[in-house]
């Protein structure tokens, strides 16, 4: 299997941000539940997600390949040099004093830094949503207006959590740090970690009184309106995003994003195939035959079309610059009619012997 990196098709130096966008696309592209959908690469996707979005795993990855859940787990210890280490205390408990080996260890057994994990559990949930749009507001793009019953920053404290004017203190239970100290048994025995302190989430410091309204969470669930901006162009089944628009953050960290997927509505006249848009026609056998010109709808208005003599039932013929714009507006596609000519079930007698006569004249 290719690196998981070029499964997902971004660099090594890549955010989680831009790790999920990638596979989201991914994702929606070849789920095998979709037309063209590829089962196999679905799942090769969602295994190189599943590591490379995990901050353990993935570091765990970029040192030891993709047999890191070998290498890097608990099994005899492979792939871990512990040359240099030093244990103290009884009971076989190690003890790593110094930050360089503290965050190696805290790596491997899901640590990291206690201030940037308490962020990254604090960040807001992603919202997905599913939205209908006609295949004229798919042409032309339009500004969309939903209503979100969502976490949102508290108001009364500006995220805070604490009580407007209530007094700052550090942390009784970790003492400033935001990290307490717990210990994690494993194969090699028990080690000694620094986890995030549940009484101030990795803050270091609580407020004396805790907000009134959002009861020191520093958000509140309410209704907020989002404008979406649909471009033109955008096809069914396309996803946008809107960074920031999911739900709050917990006290200054991130919030989410926001997640929509299109859906457009069948027009029952025309259809797209690509950036281009299929129509049909019917014409009299007098204007296949004669020519003439008709009037044919767009999605931009009506026009003329000149139908030349001797045109044949099935031809098509193209408008240019009337089909679907390109998302990223560097053209358009065009229009194709397709001319069906149409023939009477029932005919006069006079109209049946000019029939006669003119296939008696072409014989």
């Amino acid at each position: 299997m290719a690196d998981y990196y070029e499964i997902l098709g971004v660099s090594k130096e890549a955010t989680s941000d831009e790790i999920k966008k990638a596979y989201r696309k991914l994702a929606h592209k070849h789920h095998p539940d979709k037309t063209g959908g590829d089962d196999k690469k679905f799942k090769e996707i969602n295994e190189a997600y599943q590591t490379l979005s995990d901050e353990t795993k993935r570091s765990q990855y970029d040192q030891f390949g993709k047999d890191f859940n070998q290498n890097g787990g608990t099994q005899g210890g492979a792939g871990f040099d512990f040359s240099g280490f030093s244990s103290q205390g009884t009971g076989g408990g190690f003890e790593f004093g110094g930050g360089d080996f503290e965050d190696i260890f805290s790596n491997i057994f899901g640590g990291g830094s206690s201030r940037s994990r308490s962020k990254s559990r604090n960040r807001g949930q992603d919202i997905q949503l599913d939205m209908e749009i006609t295949f004229e507001e798919m042409i032309s793009g339009v500004k969309k207006k939903v209503n979100l019953y969502k976490r949102v920053e508290c108001d009364r404290c500006n995220g805070t959590g604490g009580e407007p004017g209530s007094q700052i203190k550090t942390c009784p239970t970790c003492h400033g740090t935001g990290q307490v100290q717990k210990i994690t048994k494993s194969f090699f025995g028990s080690f000694s970690q620094m986890g995030i302190c549940s009484n101030c989430q990795g803050e270091g410091k609580i407020y004396d009184k805790k907000c009134s309204k959002c009861g020191g969470d520093g958000r509140v669930k309410e209704q907020q309106a989002v404008e979406i901006n649909i471009p033109a162009g955008i096809a069914d089944g396309q996803t946008l995003s809107i960074q920031g628009a999911g739900e709050a953050g917990g006290k200054g960290s991130m919030a989410g994003d926001l997640y929509i997927l299109i859906h457009v509505i069948p027009h029952k006249k025309f259809e797209r195939k690509g950036q281009d848009i299929i129509s049909t026609e019917e014409i009299s056998l007098s204007t296949a035959i004669l020519g003439d010109k008709i009037e044919i709808e767009t999605l931009y208005g009506k026009l003329i079309l000149s139908i030349p003599a001797g045109t044949q039932s099935g031809e098509i013929f193209r408008i240019k610059n009337k089909g679907v714009p390109e998302i990223n507006g560097g053209g358009q596609g065009n229009q194709l009619v397709k001319v069906i000519v149409r023939i009477p079930k029932k005919i006069s007698r006079a109209q049946k012997k000019l029939v006669e006569k003119i296939r008696d004249l072409g014989e």
